[in-house]
């Protein structure tokens, strides 16, 4: 950790060069033809291996859904697929809007198990627990002797789920490390998905068990750090994610003083390069405003409760900050087949209006990335806001003749 924080945890062994040959075995690719039928063509001519065990992809919601799947279903109805929509998709075309990205994983070094939580809004802590323990259980009898395994959660990004669901499966999987975004919906905020056998599911999630002889690293990195200025929540109502006095006073109006902005200026832009910090067990954790209301209340993307104490956040460079991320997990596991990477859409939002996603795009086109812009992002058992997660796979051992 250092100034904005970054934090890379190792897994497994590093690739070996002397005496063995890296063999590249997932395969990679992106689409940004605009007809949807046409986009999972052109994907399905990227990725499409035998004896895949599983297609990941994560698509634009301004596609024709029932199209996607239709065509999805067709070219790949030998193999697994999950995916979901996103507010930017990341692939080997690097930060693309409106587009499709995805991944195929061969069976002879992944072993996938895939479990749907349907009635999101209504899981209780005890339906999140069994739903965790049946699918371990299930993956376990599955996996074999393959060492290194994870989690993947994609959860609808509309459902105000996040924060119990994401606390309540770490807990359950306390030995497995778990990534995730927040599916989205192009910054409508009405309606995200995730795709499951043959399907787009609303108010859903999906959680991936994959196991792998892969080494495998996760990846977390947030370019804020906590300023002195303290937020305390002193009224909220928090299964609304609204938050109504800070300090004592109108929510809105407030924040505004403290980030040294007029009230009527607060827009998307403004939350985005402020947003607030919070320590969880010693550690900072962004947390990030959706909007003013009409009323002088403020909208979080994260769950909120009356008594929280915030501080302003300052951000420190976004690429800097990426890069020396994305560098430790090179210097960790070698140059990684594949980077499963979830990144805020504030964040894809900023790196616009500096115009670094050029500059993004190729750090992350480096380390072979496939993501997604998310309503918010998944980290050890957190939701959390304005952070890359993510996990690398390095690449399987093989002997050479």
């Amino acid at each position: 950790f250092g100034d904005g924080k970054f934090l890379v945890v190792r897994v497994g062994r590093a690739p070996v060069i002397g005496g063995f040959q890296l063999t590249r075995c997932v395969k990679l690719g992106q689409s940004t033809l605009s007809d949807p039928e046409a986009a999972v063509r052109d994907l399905h001519q990227q990725i499409s291996q035998p004896n895949a065990s599983l297609v990941i992809f994560f698509c634009s919601s301004r596609y024709d859904l029932a199209i996607l799947a239709n065509t999805i279903n067709q070219l790949f109805s030998d193999t697994p697929v999950i995916g979901c929509t996103t507010a930017g998709e990341i692939g080997p075309e690097g930060y693309c809007d409106h587009s499709i990205s995805g991944a195929s994983f061969p069976a002879d070094h992944f072993v996938a198990s895939v479990a749907r939580l349907d009635s999101l809004k209504l899981a209780e802590v005890g339906r999140l627990q069994t739903f965790a323990h049946s699918l371990v259980l299930r993956h376990e009898n599955q996996k074999g002797e393959l060492p290194n395994t994870f989690a993947m959660l994609l959860i609808d990004g509309v459902s105000q789920r996040e924060d119990a669901v994401t606390r309540t499966l770490f807990n359950s999987l306390p030995t497995i490390p778990i990534v995730g975004g927040s599916t989205g919906d192009d910054l409508v905020f009405e309606d995200t998905w995730v795709f499951h056998q043959g399907q787009f599911h609303t108010n859903s999630a999906l959680m991936l068990l994959m196991s792998t002889q892969c080494s495998i690293a996760l990846v977390k990195s947030q370019h804020f750090v906590a300023t002195d200025q303290r937020l305390v929540i002193t009224a909220a109502d928090p299964e609304r994610r609204l938050v109504t006095e800070i300090n004592g006073l109108p929510a809105a109006a407030e924040y505004a003083r403290l980030t040294g902005v007029d009230v009527d200026d607060l827009n998307l832009m403004r939350f985005a390069a402020s947003p607030v910090v919070v320590m969880i067990e010693g550690k900072e954790y962004v947390r990030s405003i959706r909007q003013a209301n009409p009323d002088g209340s403020l909208s979080f993307y994260c769950a909120i409760e009356a008594g929280l104490v915030f501080r302003v956040a300052r951000g420190v460079d976004l690429i800097e900050n990426l890069r020396l991320s994305l560098e430790s997990v090179r210097q960790s596991l070698g140059s990684p087949q594949v980077l499963l990477a979830f990144d805020c859409v504030l964040r894809k939002l900023e790196m616009g209006q500096n115009d670094d996603t050029a500059r993004a795009s190729a750090l992350t086109q480096a380390c072979n990335t496939l993501g997604f812009n998310s309503y918010g992002e998944q980290f050890g058992g957190v939701h959390v806001n304005q952070t890359f997660t993510g996990l690398a796979i390095g690449y399987p051992e093989e002997a050479q003749p």
